[in-house]
């Protein structure tokens, strides 16, 4: 739709270059200029490195009520159905266009659009369409070489974005003038330029907020950039008491974020202890003294029984056991992960795996509806970023490449039908009265200092006692980091910190909400389940701007 103003368009600007954020590009670069903001390099991020597959109901042995239900199941009463429901029906099609886009899924004659389907923890049926053990990495590198060959599509890799630009920013704007979002400042770090990006729409797809605990699966990226740009506009964020611990991630001194993916439990790979002492050659099941489903119970259920089974024999780890499978199969199935772990001098066909649990998704975020809109009209948000009630106190496996692509293609579709809302007198960034930073190691030591607050206190088994404590120390590290802040001119460092700390506060305060143990949050002064449940919802008003 064009302007009413007479100047150019302005571009919808899409922070971050997953999945979320080019399956929106992607789409609305057919009628309008996109410019997509990477904050590292444009192959670096969540999705790139996610690698059991995504979601499709397809079998003729499936339907989308069992998938609905299965949600259901995991998300521990949490799940809004009609979310679930939504996404479920459009599964098939979210697959389909990533077939058309040039995925190289899994490929197998006899099955479902020639797809081989595996099966996840908590699916009740094969629905999982994959490319092996790496679905992550060949979804993005389709979707990439689509964007860098699109006109209308400008990537700009080494850019991070600072804060919104919003209605109250704007120079002569009303005390009453309605709210809105405007654009972004961004950093562009190879020039250590913030610039003012005038913006149609704003879309943010940033992916979570692993990074604020010291073990997790996530790359580097993962700092909750959208969740605390959103928060500090005004908007409202929900459930971020629910942090996933991913049950399996390699235990290795040289290698701390490499995730062993869920699908090899899928086809029968076996949890068990390693030796706790002289005379035992380890190798005992445990997860039939916690559940039922063994290795394919949710995420939650595993990660808590890892977490208690080595708390009480004093391990550092645990073994993931596929050596029954063979070693063609885990060569043809499982090809990335035997090679890395081969590289680390782990032989998985002959060798048991240590695993560890670790920091994964964050099942909660921003507030938004199924168009991506947030509360802030101009302002969208897709992905890992966000709150819509698909994954309620836990994500089912391989749900989250799935709400991506729906959410995603509704955003876009809702973009392109609204009106670019030219906005004048937004301000360029001021950083007359800052200068360089002169200890770069305040912050390594508060980034430190954080992660392990989070660890210790904020991880799989939770106490009251234990949430205060974190609460206190934050508030105390946000304000040195929000001095810094002020003082000085951003880095990446700086900004990643200032917006851990932020999402830090969200995560504990909402788990201090809720009175009871459900799904990914347990307590152990609330270890009942209230038979009424409802999500953790947190309110602000926007603040003074910043500089």
């Amino acid at each position: 739709m064009p302007s009413s103003s007479s100047s150019p368009l302005a571009p919808v600007v899409v922070v971050g270059a997953g999945l979320a954020g080019l399956a929106v590009a992607l789409r609305v670069a057919s009628q309008r200029p996109v410019v997509v903001l990477a904050k590292r390099e444009l192959d670096e991020g969540a999705t790139a490195w996610a690698q059991g597959g995504i979601v499709g109901v397809l079998g003729d042995d499936d339907s989308v009520e069992s998938h609905v239900r299965d949600t259901q199941d995991a998300g521990a009463g949490l799940v809004d159905e009609q979310t679930a429901r939504f996404i479920a029906e459009r599964s098939a099609m979210a697959v389909e266009w990533l077939v058309e886009q040039g995925v190289p899924f899994s490929a197998d004659p006899s099955g479902p659009l020639g797809l081989h389907l595996t099966r996840e923890g908590g699916h009740a049926v094969r629905r999982i369409a994959h490319a092996a053990d790496a679905t992550g990495k060949a979804i993005h590198d389709a979707l990439l070489a689509k964007a860098r060959a699109h006109p209308n599509i400008v990537l700009r890799q080494r850019w991070m974005a600072v804060d919104l630009i919003t209605t109250r920013h704007l120079r002569g704007a009303a005390d009453e003038a309605l709210p809105r979002c405007h654009g972004v400042y961004a950093l562009d770090m190879d020039r250590r330029r913030v610039e003012t990006l005038r913006a149609s729409a704003v879309v943010l797809a940033t992916g979570g907020v692993g990074k604020v605990y010291r073990y997790t699966s996530n790359p580097d990226t993962a700092t909750g950039d959208g969740i605390a740009m959103a928060w500090r506009a005004g908007c409202r964020v929900g459930n971020m008491e629910f942090i996933q611990f991913h049950p399996t991630c390699l235990y290795h001194p040289q290698e701390r974020s490499f995730l062993i993916t869920e699908a090899l439990r899928g086809e029968g790979a076996q949890l068990k202890l390693p030796s706790t002492g002289p005379g035992d050659p380890g190798g005992t099941r445990f997860m039939q003294d916690h559940d039922a489903r063994l290795e394919l119970a949710p995420r939650d259920i595993v990660a808590r029984a890892i977490d208690f089974e080595m708390k009480k024999h004093g391990l550092d780890h645990v073994w993931l056991d596929a050596t029954h499978l063979g070693e063609a199969f885990l060569k043809e199935h499982f090809p990335t992960i035997h090679a890395r772990c081969l590289s680390l001098g782990i032989d998985i066909a002959r060798q048991p795996i240590p695993v560890v649990p670790a920091a994964h998704y964050t099942c909660g975020g921003v507030v938004t509806d199924l168009d991506g809109r947030s509360d802030l009209p101009g302002l969208y948000a897709v992905g890992e970023t966000t709150y819509t009630g698909l994954h309620g106190a836990n994500r089912l496996a391989s749900n989250s490449l799935l709400e991506c692509v729906v959410v995603g293609t509704c955003c876009a579709e809702r973009i392109l039908q609204s009106a670019d809302v030219p906005a004048e007198g937004v301000p360029d960034w001021d950083e007359s009265q800052v200068e360089d930073a002169d200890e770069q190691v305040v912050i390594a030591h508060n980034w430190d200092e954080l992660r392990l607050l989070m660890w210790n206190y904020v991880g799989i088994v939770r106490t009251t006692r234990r949430l205060e404590r974190a609460l206190h120390r934050i508030k105390l590290l946000k304000g040195e980091i929000d001095d810094y802040y002020a003082n000085f001119r951003v880095t990446r460092d700086l900004l990643e910190l200032r917006n851990l700390v932020v999402c830090a506060e969200l995560i504990v305060r909402s788990a201090l909400m809720r009175h009871e143990s459900r799904g990914l949050h347990y307590s152990r002064d609330f270890p009942q389940t209230l038979p009424v449940s409802f999500p953790t919802v947190l309110t602000r008003r926007a603040k003074s701007l910043p500089r």
